[in-house]
């Protein structure tokens, strides 16, 4: 169809000024919740704010960030054998009323057996600090000394300074890289399943050492762990020993300049308080203990070493199965209409046509996919928290997603049609195909773009890995997606024949068009529905009345002229533009998201589930969203069924819901926490599973109900639970 060859032609066009505007939208220095940077040849430094301004809240989110020239580190509060940490005053600041410092988990520097800590490439510190009145502009005025360090060590200096106004108190674009960083801020270890059991002095010859016991819900992979101490004290690198199948480490550190110490505990390590951070990977554990002297332990025999349990190669085929099932996923319905249309093309047609037609398709999905990948990594690398389907929280992506199924509706309705330009259209007549194989590329991109709110089993799993790891593993990963979703018109190039199995083109094909039309439009109510919770009713209708306008002059233009392009043009193009200016102006929700059911389900809050529990309580938290159709099928089918929901309904279970519709912070660093970057998550937390009990993304009642049990000391789901 020469209407999707079109489209093609002009989405690269509009692709590539959409970036340019966008860079220079986010130029540096174009926003006001920054300071300057303050650049040397080897780092840059600046102060940054989560949000654009000052609201009625004295809290206020900032940080510090650095970045660093390859080979270069900055350190660590407590920097080890060598260096200084970064130090900041504020004075000079107005309406601040206090600043304090936060420390990321840092990395270990081994160099000709000095050990130090600190950080490379980039790290943003979180400030916690407040306004001394709120409702008022604060302006920060930050004097940042700090020591960078490579080959050799050079002291730095910076002043910084930055205004935050009254009033607006939005995110801004930073908000997501500062929480990011404070995510990896070591906390007491539960939310990672760490724990750091005891801590022991040891005699060792003529000195001594410190033995640590640490222990994780799921395995170790590559413990490390940082002492401080009395000062003077310096510690070595630590000797780490993995015992009952890497769920315990016995972590041994030596430990110099005991003779310096000179307080009534004398040389000795003995009954000293000691801060220890633990960290494993992305997870970390920070607590201050007393070094109890104890008789050495008798020898452990380690586990042997092994490679990590989930290899990438398990992990591709989860991402292939998983992109395979999108293609039954119920938010796939309008692409599964252009896949119809794409079979019904083909009956009865030549098998070269259909074998061109269908590699097409496959080779947009997988095209799409990379680009996704990109996008994703490219967001990753800037600081920013990234997920499966997030595009579906920003309401200029919601209303051109409306305005393009209109446009394709409209099109399968017969209002108007593109032509290509004459070398374009002769070369899909070459390659065996008149109804261009840019077209048939386009509907396997609109056919990634529609499925991304679902989730399906095996999914989660496998972009949780992706987005936990480098680019090279998002961009393998997210391939894999592609290659799976693609399979089925894969089978179909492969085996063209099937196409010709279909009836053979004729009138009753206008009929389907007007029918899969529908089928287009009844996604774009949905998407609408999600427009709703991100803005409000009123935009939503704002933008549905504006798209059926679009349609009404496509169609009129249509009739009048015959060749359609000429008063059609004008009309796509005001769709796109309606479409891409409107979120500005478009009425904002007043909410977070959709509707809670409070006659069941109460507002996430975390940090009321330790003292629910403490009270005897089992709690059920639900992260979901208006535009994941897999956490609408959940509520549907499971969470609304009547055991299950007599069990929610129960006085001793308190049921949480956290709505992810629109951007939220403390919903990402919760899903961060986990592991995980997309919904539907659901985690079921009791007596005996205080870290709770993670389910899958596709739920059944059976499912729920022996969750609750795990997590329980005693049986929940009788019929009798009340």
């Amino acid at each position: 169809m020469n209407f999707y060859n079109g489209i093609a032609f002009m989405f690269c066009r509009t692709v590539k000024w959409a970036v340019v505007g966008f860079l220079a939208l986010y130029a540096p220095n174009a926003d006001s919740a920054s300071s300057n940077w303050a650049e040397t040849a080897q780092t840059k430094v600046r102060i940054i704010a989560g949000t654009e301004g000052v609201g009625n809240s004295r809290e206020l989110r900032l940080g510090l960030q650095f970045q660093l020239q390859p080979g270069w580190k900055i350190y660590w509060r407590s920097p080890g054998d060598a260096g200084f940490p970064p130090t900041v005053k504020w004075d000079g600041s107005r309406n601040l009323a206090g600043a304090g410092i936060q420390w990321p988990a840092p990395v270990r520097f081994s160099v000709l057996g000095l050990e130090t800590l600190g950080y490379k490439e980039e790290v943003v510190f979180p400030i916690a600090a407040s306004a001394a009145t709120t409702l008022e502009a604060v302006s920060v005025k930050a004097q940042v000394r700090y020591l960078t360090c490579n080959d050799i060590c050079i002291p730095y200096e910076a002043n910084l300074s930055m205004h935050l106004p009254a009033g607006d108190v939005g995110p801004s674009k930073h908000g997501h890289l500062i929480d990011r960083f404070r995510a990896s801020v070591p906390g007491d270890g539960s939310a990672h399943g760490l724990k750091i059991d005891t801590l022991r002095s040891l005699k060792d010859g003529q000195g001594m050492r410190l033995q640590l016991v640490a222990s994780a819900q799921t395995a170790f992979t590559q413990p490390d762990v940082f002492f401080e101490g009395a000062p003077g004290l310096t510690f070595g690198k630590p000797n780490v020993n993995m015992i009952n199948g890497r769920s315990r480490a016995l972590i041994d550190v030596s430990v110099d300049g005991l003779d310096g110490l000179n307080d009534d505990k004398g040389p000795t390590l003995d009954n000293r308080t000691f801060v220890v951070t633990l960290v494993d990977g992305k997870r970390a554990a920070e607590l201050s203990l007393v070094a109890r002297p104890r008789a050495p332990l008798a020898t452990l025999t380690p586990d042997p070493p092994s490679r990590d349990d989930v290899s990438i190669f398990s992990i591709l085929l989860l991402a292939i199965i998983g992109g395979l099932i999108l293609n039954l996923m119920p938010c796939v319905l309008p692409v599964l209409s252009l896949k119809l249309l794409g079979l019904v093309q083909h009956g009865g047609g030549n098998t070269r046509a259909a074998r061109a037609g269908f590699l097409a398709s496959a080779a947009g999905i997988i095209a799409s996919f990379l680009v996704l990948a990109g996008a994703l990594a490219s967001l990753k690398i800037g600081g920013m928290v990234v997920g499966w389907g997030i595009q579906f929280q920003q309401p200029w992506f919601l209303t051109s997603m409306a305005a393009l199924i209109t446009l394709f509706a409209c099109n399968l309705w017969g209002f108007f049609e593109v032509r290509l330009p004459q070398t374009i259209f002769d070369f899909s007549v070459r390659a065996g195909n008149t109804n261009g194989l840019g077209g048939h590329f386009l509907q396997g991109s609109f056919a990634t773009l529609l499925a991304t709110p679902c989730s399906a089993p095996f999914l989660g799993t496998a972009v949780g890995f992706a987005l936990a790891g480098g680019t090279a593993d998002i961009l393998l990963v997210f391939t894999a997606l592609g290659l799976g979703m693609a399979l089925p018109y894969l089978l179909i190039a492969v085996f063209p024949k099937t196409a010709t199995w279909l009836p053979k083109p004729g009138p009753w094909m206008i009929k389907l068009k007007i029918v899969l039309g529908f089928a287009l439009v009844a996604a774009g109510a949905w998407i609408l529905t999600v427009l709703a919770g991100t803005t409000s009713a009123t935009g939503a209708w704002i933008i549905a009345g504006l798209m059926a306008a679009s349609g009404g002059v496509l169609y009129w233009a249509h009739k009048i002229v015959h060749a359609g392009v000429k008063l059609s043009a004008p009309a796509l193009l005001a769709t796109f533009l309606i479409a891409t200016t409107t979120p500005n102006w478009l009425p904002q929700s007043t909410t977070s998201g959709g509707k809670i059911d409070n006659t069941i389900w109460e507002p996430f809050d975390e940090a009321a589930i330790p003292k629910l529990l403490a009270g005897g309580k089992t709690v059920y938290v639900d992260v979901t969203a208006d535009w994941c159709i897999t956490c609408l099928v959940n509520k549907g089918m499971v969470l609304g069924d009547q055991q299950v929901n007599d069990l929610l309904s129960s006085r001793k279970i308190i049921a949480m819901q956290a709505d992810w519709t629109k951007p939220s912070d403390t919903i990402s660093q919760y899903l961060a926490k986990h592991g995980r970057y997309g919904i539907p998550f659901n985690i079921v937390y009791g007596p005996k599973k205080p870290d709770g009990v993670v389910l899958p993304e596709l739920l059944s009642a059976r499912i729920v109900l022996d969750a609750f049990d795990t997590a329980n000391d005693q049986i929940l789901t009788t019929k009798n639970n009340r």
